[in-house]
């Protein structure tokens, strides 16, 4: 698989533009998925991902190996910041920077993406609904940390690469983003599993 991806590049780098969208077709649902989630829009979202990617194709030159994806997922990142600048819709909340304070956490259970059976859709939509408003509260470099690392499931790594900052940023920062989620869904204790709602708990000594 790397190595038919890396014919690819090589080929996309020459000009190929049949082989930059065989590349784009491996990505490009994660990348749409990526811009959604910073735009909160459907056609933003589009706009963002076509702008990403004619910028990809303009530049695949400069790309020098390492991990396509994460390049990609950057150039992605860039471009639906750009549409939110460009007054379409506004963040609300100003782009911060932290330092490499905090542990790191490890991603609770009640982070992931079930698929539940059709009896239960109803009440995990719900529960669903409120996820993405914890984590919409969250300042963008927050956000965009569990975006790319607990949604996309990147390593810090990939996501370091993508967000341009160091690993112990990305830890930093997603350990945070966690921990606030973790706050806010405090106010939905009810819709939580009575083993999460014990979770959320603060313990009384």
């Amino acid at each position: 698989m790397k190595t038919s991806e890396n014919s690819l590049i090589l080929a996309a780098q020459r000009g190929n533009l049949d082989a930059f969208n065989a590349l784009v077709q491996i990505h490009q649902d994660m990348l749409y998925r990526i811009a959604l989630r910073i735009v909160h829009d459907e056609n933003l979202a589009e706009d963002a991902v076509q702008e990403a990617l004619i910028h990809a194709f303009r530049h695949i030159r400069s790309f020098r190996g390492g991990n396509l994806k994460s390049w990609l997922a950057r150039v992605t990142v860039n471009a639906s910041y750009d549409e939110l600048r460009r007054g379409k819709r506004h963040l609300g909340l100003p782009l911060e920077q932290f330092t490499n304070e905090g542990e790191e956490i490890e991603s609770p259970e009640w982070m992931g993406d079930p698929a539940p059976g059709p009896e239960e859709r109803a009440e995990m939509s719900e529960l669903q609904r409120a996820l993405h408003r914890c984590i919409k509260s969250l300042t963008p470099d927050y956000r965009l940390m569990v975006i790319l690392v607990d949604m996309e499931g990147m390593s810090y790594e990939e996501a370091a690469e993508a967000a341009r900052v160091p690993v112990g940023t990305v830890k930093s920062r997603l350990a945070r983003a966690r921990m606030q989620i973790r706050q806010s869904l405090r106010s939905y204790r009810t819709l939580l599993p009575s083993f999460y709602q014990r979770e959320l708990t603060p313990a009384v000594f």
